[in-house]
């Protein structure tokens, strides 16, 4: 029992069984899901299928951060993939064809893997801070998308499209089944093969793991590279639930929001050590917290102040010191007063 309260996915779940609890006593419907036409509804369900773009863009960035680095870049990505994948669909004879939307998607999916090998040549290759080869592409990316589109909002009217990100398989969403798809694809890559222990190796010590003979150059390279794949990925979904591809729109801000899903789900930004299924707790912890602003009516100019004040709670709360302040105030409880130090009795005798 001790160590389960130690577990450092302890405090980001009891955050997100807290705002589940409070959203399902403000609003008992909070829980209902309905079936209609073999397809599951629900508030539940929408927080699943919303939350598949920031949870594709927060786990790359959690093997960037595992490795020491960051990602600023992941919202221009978003914005240039979707522009190419409308911008083929847009051009092609037959808009409507999954032969059409499949070949536009590898090949956004595939520029998103340049974009992120570019971030990756200027940390590990060159030697470049990463919060600053990162920022040149995220302010950069978005100037490309509006080459591509024109300048303009490019818009399509492709059902295989709309599918991706509304479509059901099964009785739930498609983009729901992507989302668990990548976290399988991370989780047996990084925690059931040497990989991961190679990636914490880098982030806690770069040099010390070079010379151990760990090809920590490739290893960052890597990391950026499926940031930006991920990060490409959910720009064709965020595309497909518009039906249209805004340079300036896309991804906006993602990038914050996946660093502090990350941080919640206890990740350090420090490097090392990192937690896929923390990210994914701390990306459904924001998706909730965002449906729970909606309900309450909060007006959009003042949602980011009661955002940052419910995620300041959920910091503080996961720090070390106020869980050990926790700690000790039960142990106090627990014996029946407070604690007396040996100097604190010897001086009372």
């Amino acid at each position: 029992m001790k160590n389960f309260w130690r577990h450092r996915l302890f405090w980001p779940a009891a955050a997100l069984v807290a705002l589940v609890t409070i959203n399902a006593i403000a609003r008992p419907t909070f829980l209902k899901i309905t079936m209609q036409d073999g397809e599951l509804y629900g508030a539940l369900i929408d927080i699943l299928r919303n939350s598949a773009t920031l949870m594709l863009v927060a786990l790359g960035m959690t093997i960037v951060i595992a490795t020491r680095g960051i990602d600023l870049s992941v919202g221009a990505v978003m914005a240039v993939s979707g522009a190419v994948a409308l911008t083929i669909i847009d051009g092609s004879p037959d808009p409507g064809g999954v032969g059409t939307v499949l070949v536009a998607v590898a090949f956004a999916l595939l520029v998103s893997l340049v974009l992120g090998a570019w971030n990756g040549f200027l940390v590990s290759a060159l030697g470049i801070q990463p919060i600053v080869a990162t920022l040149v592409l995220m302010l950069a990316g978005r100037g490309v998308a509006l080459l591509i589109t024109g300048g303009f909002i490019t818009t399509v009217n492709s059902d295989p499209l709309s599918f991706i990100a509304s479509g059901y398989l099964t009785v739930l969403p498609f983009a729901f089944f992507i989302s668990v798809a990548a976290i399988a694809t991370l989780a047996v890559v990084e925690r059931r093969t040497a990989l991961g222990v190679l990636t914490e190796a880098v982030g806690i010590n770069p040099e010390a793991s070079r010379l151990a003979g760990v090809r920590s150059r490739g290893i960052i390279w890597g990391a950026y590279m499926v940031s930006g794949v991920l990060a490409g990925l959910a720009g064709v979904i965020y595309a497909s639930n518009i039906k249209a591809a805004d340079a300036n729109a896309a991804g906006f801000l993602i990038e914050l929001y996946a660093i502090l899903a990350v941080v919640l789900g206890g990740t350090s930004l420090a490097g090392g050590k990192f937690s896929i299924a923390g990210t994914v707790i701390g990306v459904l912890i924001i998706q909730t917290l965002d449906s729970t602003i909606l309900f309450l009516g909060v007006p959009s100019a003042q949602s980011p102040v009661f955002f940052a004040f419910v995620v300041v709670a959920v910091v503080v709360l996961q720090s070390p010191r106020t869980r050990n302040a926790l700690r000790a105030l039960g142990g106090s409880m627990s014996r029946g007063g407070p604690t007396v130090s040996r100097t604190e009795a010897e001086v009372a005798r």
